[in-house]
């Protein structure tokens, strides 16, 4: 059986206490990994704020600590240092028990309990369904899913769920876009709007629906609204005017299209979403639920949702419009919830679908936006107060978009004009092992460059390749050692005593430090950090060191250490969604 030792620790530091301060035997004991070597291997600052509360020097109580700790096979020596710290220096048996929890515990190590399988929803990528997904959206949802086995990892019991926007004006627009390209085929003369949606794939569901349904949705074009002429506006005037103008194009499509219009629309929806889980999933990107939007207004709770807050005293009526008080939350100003032709915002429905997220009884919800979102956070968590719920159940995960370099040029990306790299293309020239490593390769709401040259390299400069090598080492070091892996986890460990063998030990024994950080930070980069210092320790020493030498105890001891960190690096790339080949 394996000790823990952080906790052998801990218990010693209790011990220590219950002989010099008995009344405070009970206080929290943290131990933490010191930045420097020289200052040992964990240090406890206990001292620190129980001398405030005892009203003594902090070091020289650290110091009558340090002096009550009893004996351990573990512990090398103890110090104290700087204000009050007491410095731990572990014996190489103590970093070495770390391969031996590894290989016990195998696939469960760096698993724990803390979540205690609480309830949590994590909500992300939930891009409107206008298009295929892009490198941009690529990004939250590696994060995401990242974050959510991250968590799952940590004990928390996690639903994965994806918000479906096919409520809104920019299915609509997808649909005229759509059904104007269909008039097309079937010889319709229009000009064609600059800001409807653009790409070859609107081109592409035209073609299908003209195959499906023939001239079933033909109307007379010259019965839409015609083209704008260019009258020398500004910027401004004639972005506004070519939005009226698409406006009355979906206005003249409903019109002329009846009950029609709901075919086209509901066709253009499942095209998008049948696209989107099919990307997400060669992805590896799972979602338990997807939520529609429209189940909401189906559902009256957006109603119900606005109705409850203007009870509580929170909306007003301004000018036929109902306005959420959002400045009472420290918003810059109301918010528009109901226009004055009736029609709900965006805003009330996400009002009602965080409402609903709290009826389904989440104990914790994460909402993973991209960073353009960041002024949405107070007014949403605002009108969440203002329902007379808890703000801080809900969390809200920034996700800055990625930038794909190209031979050192940046790519445009643009979905309604259909200049982007989608992301089912750049998964197909990288693969989805270095997609989603650099995806998570810097916390989330960090700018990054994807680097598409480096991400296709087979160089030490490439992280993933750099780690998924050490892996296939060490499949390669077993492969030519020809034993019993089950036997390893019996080798005698204390045939390791090299520096670096002990160093790699100890950084293994980091792992499930680094997933407790990580969760509850929720940064799963921490874990691509990690696994990047570790793959750099075992490659220099595998280098530095033969492991299939000729003394057996020694042979399997080096070989169980290099098993240990096989194991330990399948387990964190699993984390971030990465596979571990076995040969490169």
């Amino acid at each position: 059986m394996t000790v823990d030792i952080r906790s052998h620790l801990a218990d010693l530091v209790r011990a220590a206490l219950s002989r010099c301060a008995p009344e405070h035997a009970g206080a929290a004991i943290v131990l933490e990994r010191p930045k420097l070597a020289a200052h040992g291997d964990f240090a406890c600052g206990a001292a620190m704020p129980l001398a405030r509360t005892m009203q003594r020097n902090p070091r020289e109580l650290a110091q009558r600590l340090a002096e009550e700790i009893p004996e351990s096979p573990f512990v090398a020596r103890v110090e104290v240092a700087g204000a009050g710290f007491i410095n731990f220096h572990l014996r190489g048996s103590a970093k070495l028990e770390a391969v031996r929890a590894v290989l016990e515990r195998g696939q469960a190590f760096g698993r724990s309990t803390r979540g205690r399988r609480r309830k949590i929803l994590i909500e992300f990528v939930s891009a409107n369904p206008t298009g295929p997904l892009h490198v941009g959206h690529g990004r939250g949802a590696a994060y995401g899913a990242s974050l959510a086995r991250l968590l799952d990892y940590a004990g928390w019991d996690v639903t994965r769920e994806y918000y479906v926007n096919d409520a809104g004006r920019q299915m609509d627009i997808l649909a005229v876009s759509t059904w104007l390209r269909y008039l097309e085929l079937h010889g319709a003369d229009l000009a064609f709007p600059p800001n409807a949606y653009q790409g070859d794939y609107v081109r592409g569901m035209a073609e299908e629906m003209k195959a499906a349904r023939g001239d079933r949705y033909v109307r007379p074009a010259s019965e839409l609204p015609a083209g704008l002429p260019d009258a020398g506006q500004t910027d401004d005037e004639a972005r506004a005017l070519r939005e009226e103008h698409l406006d009355a194009l979906i206005a003249g499509g409903k019109r002329l299209l009846g009950e029609d219009w709901k075919e086209v629309q509901e066709y253009v929806l499942g095209e998008q979403l049948e696209d989107c889980r099919g990307d997400l999933e060669e992805f590896g990107v799972h979602f338990d639920l997807w939520f529609s939007e429209k189940s909401l207004f189906d559902a009256g709770l957006v109603e119900r949702c606005v109705e409850r807050l203007r009870q509580a005293g929170h909306v007003v009526e301004r000018d036929g419009a109902l306005w959420f008080r959002s400045t009472d939350f420290g918003d810059e100003k109301d918010r528009v919830v109901r226009r004055d032709n009736g029609l709900y915002t965006y805003f009330a429905s996400d009002i009602a679908y965080h409402l609903n997220k709290y009826e389904r009884g989440f104990e914790r919800m994460i909402n993973v936006w991209g960073a353009d979102h960041h002024g949405y956070v107070p007014r949403v968590k605002g009108a969440l107060a203002a329902l007379g719920l808890d703000p801080d159940r809900l969390d809200v995960a920034l996700v800055q978009f990625a930038v794909l370099y190209r031979h050192g040029q940046k790519v445009s990306m643009s979905t309604r004009s259909g200049e982007y790299v989608t992301l089912r293309a750049l998964r197909g020239e990288v693969g989805n092992d270095a997609c989603r490593f650099f995806y998570i390769s810097r916390k989330s709401d960090q700018h990054l460059d994807f680097d598409l040259d480096l991400a296709r390299s087979q160089s030490n400069e490439n992280p993933v390749y750099y780690v998924q090598y050490a892996h296939a080492r060490v499949c390669s070091v077993l492969a030519q050692w020809r034993g019993d892996e089950a036997s390893l986890a019996g080798a005698d460990l204390s045939r390791l005593g090299h520096a670096q063998e002990l160093a790699l030990a100890a950084r293994l024994g980091e792992f499930p430090e680094v997933v407790e950080a990580a969760a509850g930070d929720l940064a799963p980069h921490l874990v691509a950090f990690y696994l990047k210092d570790l793959a750099a320790e075992f490659h220099s020493y595998y280098n530095a060191e033969r492991l299939l030498v000729d003394d057996p105890a020694l042979k399997d001891a080096r070989v169980a250490l290099a098993a240990a960190v096989r194991q330990v690096i399948r387990n964190g790339m699993a984390i971030i969604g990465v596979g571990c080949p076995q040969s490169m």
